[in-house]
């Protein structure tokens, strides 16, 4: 039975063309020097002990006080340069990190669209109460700036579709400063929408309620998947006009202009490395390189003579774990251009992203791909060629040695992202052990293959071997399991059964109800399918936030079945307009 799938490897990606290769801080009193310990207190995985001591009498009490809060800058302007230039005006940048960069006010009235509670509370430490206030909408919007606060827009480079693209840069952000909350954990927070910089090209400087309700949603949708993310606290919405050409067909349509606060411990992405070295600039190539390893791969030793090559090859590792991560909950990015990959490796800069409905090694969620360069099935692939810059980029600061030991070190990319990728799909067909390893590949590579050929739903295929009894399975009783139904129409279903069966018996002291939830916590029921989103999109672009809000709150529980999810139909097929629609990089 397994002889058509013998040569394949784990097939999700085509590998087989692979070549080897501010601090926003609470104050408890307003004495002036209530937040001189931010500035002084090391960055490097900083201990909880100081947020702990500070918030040990009220651990319990969360501000509803914006006022309490201070933002500084003082960390990135010391470490790093500025543009001498001011204004926002565009214009090549050179010699500098950041560019000093006001937010622009949105015109019109404005609406909180929505906010994540779990972000507000959770890492601002502050009580989503103050997400109702006035002052709340104009300082998440960038109509009102905190005492202290000096925004900034970050230069940086980068290939798109392969190509070198010169000079990018922050063109609608603002990095409003770095949080220190009271775990002890920073947090970069960024305006993103919020009007031009000197790297705004020919671009206004805004983002629209379209892209702002997907790059939310998704944010959040994704750190509760348990994949690395950047994160998303808020959403502001206005009557501002917006021109945009969503597909690029000459039919410009007016819409309405929206900020979207969000977060991450850090924002430098592979093209801020890029753009320093393609410059020449060396010594800043270094002097950020030494910041983002002080401050994010603290155990990487500053006197390390290696510190560079042991830095590289910490990304490599994440960066194929990352990408292995989008696979196994079917993401595809949509742009995986080296501006948009993070150095921290987590997921940033949402933007025609998708999650598959029917399983296709091929989808394309970017209707502007259309070379289909950043298909699902290519992740990994374009992964590798990021790698690939990056270590171009690095270049300038490594011995020949290390140049050598880094190109060993990258082709070792692949068996790290295929390591990864294999655990993540055994756990979620429940396989206990690494006894049966060859079996398991096997059993994987065929599953996805007649995924592939019956195209049947990949989230709700896994789910529902996770929900189904081995009593349903050997019975093929699938009565309202409409996947697996799916699914069961396959010729060479009835024989991966029978082994799949034999493969969930070892070990035989698991309980089926065990092994199911096992499966049902790595499985998610429910995931941001581009249906969904445009269902959302739509009500919001008429004023109607509600299923926004329904989204975020499914959204935030994925692995748990809910009434409301159900009743909307989130975990029934796709409706057939789902087919229809398109997602351009056009925001």
């Amino acid at each position: 039975m397994w002889s058509s799938c013998t040569t394949l490897v784990l097939t999700l990606v085509a590998v087989s063309n692979f070549s080897p290769v501010h601090v926003l801080e609470f104050c408890e009193s307003a004495a002036p020097d209530c937040s001189s310990h931010v500035d002084t207190a090391s960055n490097k995985h900083p201990s909880a002990e100081p947020g702990q001591t500070r918030w040990k009498a009220n651990i319990l009490n969360l501000t509803q006080h914006l006022e309490l809060f201070k933002l500084s800058c003082k960390k990135l302007i010391e470490a790093l340069p500025v543009d001498e230039i001011d204004g926002n005006f565009v214009r090549t940048v050179k010699n500098c990190i950041f560019s000093r960069s006001n937010p622009t006010p949105l015109r019109g009235s404005l609406r909180l669209g929505a906010v994540s509670k779990d972000v507000i509370e959770g890492i601002l430490d502050l009580d989503v109460a103050v997400t109702r206030s006035e002052d709340f909408l104009l300082y998440a919007s960038g109509a009102k700036l905190l005492p202290g606060s000096a925004p900034l827009a970050h230069r940086y480079g980068g290939h798109q579709f392969g190509y070198w693209a010169g000079q990018l840069g922050d063109g609608r952000a603002h990095l409003l400063g770095q949080y220190l909350n009271r775990n002890g954990e920073t947090w970069e927070l960024q305006l993103k929408g919020s009007g031009k910089t000197p790297y705004s090209r020919f671009g206004d400087g805004r983002a629209v309620i379209r892209s702002s309700v997907r790059e939310f949603l998704c944010s959040e949708a994704m750190h509760f998947l348990g994949v690395p993310t950047s994160r998303a606290a808020s959403l502001i919405v206005s009557e501002e006009p917006v021109l945009r050409d969503q597909f690029y067909n000459g039919n410009v349509k007016t819409e309405r202009g929206a900020v979207v606060l969000r977060l991450a411990k850090s924002w430098f992405r592979f093209g801020s490395l890029e753009i320093l070295a393609e410059n020449g600039e060396i010594d800043l190539l270094k002097k950020l390189l030494n910041f983002v390893i002080g401050e994010h791969f603290s155990w990487i030793h500053s006197d390390d003579p290696d510190k560079y090559l042991v830095f590289f090859s910490t990304v490599v590792t994440e960066t194929a774990q990352l990408i292995a991560q989008w696979i196994s909950v079917g993401f595809a990015h949509g742009v995986c251009n080296t501006d948009n990959f993070s150095l921290l490796s987590v997921t940033i800069d949402y933007g025609p992203f998708g999650f598959m409905d029917s399983y296709d090694p091929n989808f394309v969620p970017n209707s502007s791909d259309d070379e289909g360069r950043y298909r699902i099935g290519a992740q990994a692939e374009v992964g590798l060629f990021n790698l690939e810059k990056l270590l171009v980029a690095l270049s300038p600061v490594l011995t020949q040695r290390q140049k050598k030991q880094a190109k060993i070190i990258l082709k070792g990319y692949l068996d790290i992202y295929q390591m990864r990728l294999q655990q993540l799909f055994k756990d979620k067909l429940g396989f206990l052990g690494d006894e049966e390893e060859d079996e398991d590949d096997h059993l994987i590579v065929l599953l996805l293959k007649m995924m592939e050929d019956t195209r049947s739903d990949f989230t709700m295929t896994f789910r529902q071997l996770s929900e189904v009894s081995t009593n349903q399975l050997r019975s093929r009783n699938f009565t309202q399991m409409w996947a697996l139904e799916d699914l069961s129409s396959h010729k060479l279903f009835s024989d991966w059964l029978i082994v799949y069966l034999q493969r969930l018996s070892r070990p035989q002291s698991e309980s089926d109800l065990h092994r199911q939830q096992r499966m049902k916590r790595v499985n998610p029921r429910y995931v941001l399918r581009n249906w969904m989103a445009e269902s959302a999109i739509r009500r919001a672009e008429e004023s109607d936030f509600s299923e926004v809000e329904l989204l975020h709150h499914i959204l935030s529980s994925p692995f748990v079945t809910q009434d409301s999810a159900e009743e909307a139909g989130y975990a029934a097929r796709p409706p057939l307009w789902a087919n229809r629609l398109k997602v351009s990089c056009s925001s």
